[in-house]
């Protein structure tokens, strides 16, 4: 109890140094939160795209991004004829420009593709999806940001279109974006005859591995993975996965050199006091321990000020709208769980050394410091 108080009492002592090393656990704490939350969005988002009512994704084999895939349209009338395919359904992946706007996601698909008839409908109807010709269909937030509606013209790339329909989505990415039939998908994009992905909806899904080796022996240029097997092995995705936690590190090494400088700086300044204490009966380990409860407090209430201003920031992400709702933050226990034990960690190492020249203190020669 005694070395709690004191851990308070020198804490407030020293405020502005405490404030300091507070604050530099705090943004690493910030930062990590802010970032992982919405790079698993995105992912997230990404996944409910290619994971609309399906079991299985095939794609062509050893590309690095599925914006480079093609799958021939004799492959996905191939895939549908298995016994055990209930549908199948190709989907092309395209960015265009419209006005001052540089990337906009657009999507090929037919109009079967079960996305048209679960989305909320503002203007238009599914069954109107590909009849019209010359036409193109709009999320919500698309429609938002193009200031487009129903019934007018838009100029997507170097075309101009009717804005034939327009619907809303949970999934920012899909909101955000513009949508074609597929032939006419393929045909503005030049790449008449092929698809990035074809969504598998088995009758059977326990039958999966017997899809995986039709396809791996009928179509050697492609590769069939259950949706939760692609989600994990996507490299795109473990690249976005490491970046944030990299940066996220970043930021915490930062902070753990702050919370260092400012244990270091108080053991300096609490020489002649640190000697008092030893002179009062405290052993080296009691010393040290008043050390790194400082430390602990300082994490403690980083972590606090770090969660506040990251959820502040991720709020404000999602609902600016330079963002387009394309910032969907997902916040998970276990990364929570890390990030805490990450920010303990961090203060723990900063003031190990400080911990250690505070313990090593001889009280004869320290009474004399000045």
């Amino acid at each position: 109890m005694r070395h709690l108080a004191l851990v308070f009492v020198n804490l407030r002592r020293h405020k502005l140094r405490a404030l300091i090393g507070v604050a530099g656990i705090g943004f690493g704490v910030a930062a990590m939160l802010t970032i992982l939350s919405i790079v698993n969005g995105a992912i997230g988002m990404f996944e409910r795209i290619l994971a609309v009512d399906s079991h299985y994704l095939v794609f062509e084999r050893n590309v690095s991004d599925l914006f480079f895939s093609s799958v021939p349209d004799r492959d996905v009338a191939a895939l549908r004829a298995l016994p055990n395919v209930e549908s199948a359904e190709p989907l092309l992946f395209g960015l265009v420009t419209s006005g001052d706007r540089p990337i906009i996601t657009c999507f090929g698909l037919e109009p079967t593709n079960p996305r048209l008839t679960k989305a909320k409908w503002l203007a238009g109807r599914p069954e109107e999806f590909g009849q019209v010709p010359g036409a193109v269909w709009l999320g919500a937030r698309a429609a938002e940001f193009l200031e487009a509606r129903a019934g007018g013209r838009l100029q997507i790339g170097r075309g101009e279109f009717t804005v034939a329909g327009i619907f809303a989505t949970e999934n920012g990415f899909e909101d955000g974006g513009v949508f074609l039939p597929l032939r006419a998908a393929q045909e503005f994009f030049s790449r008449e005859g092929v698809s990035s992905i074809v969504a598998i909806k088995l009758r059977d899904e326990a039958r999966g591995a017997e899809f995986r080796q039709a396809v791996t022996a009928a179509h050697p240029g492609l590769m069939a993975l259950e949706n939760r097997e692609f989600n994990r092995s996507y490299t795109q995705f473990k690249i976005l996965h490491f970046t944030a936690w990299a940066v996220g590190l970043c930021a915490f090494l930062l902070g753990g050199l702050g919370v260092a400088n400012t244990m270091l700086l108080s053991v300096f300044s609490r020489i002649r006091e640190i000697a008092v204490l030893r002179v009062c009966g405290f052993s080296r380990g009691q010393v040290a321990g008043l050390i790194f409860g400082e430390a602990a407090v300082i994490a403690a209430a980083g972590v606090a000020v770090g969660f506040a201003l990251g959820y502040a920031a991720l709020f404000a992400l999602e609902h600016a709208p330079i963002f387009h709702g394309y910032v969907q933050a997902v916040v998970k226990p276990l990364m929570l769980g890390g990030i805490v034990a990450t920010a303990l960690v961090t203060a723990v190492l900063g003031a190990i050394y400080p911990a250690q020249f505070a313990s090593r203190i001889q009280p004869a020669e320290a009474l004399r410091y000045e």
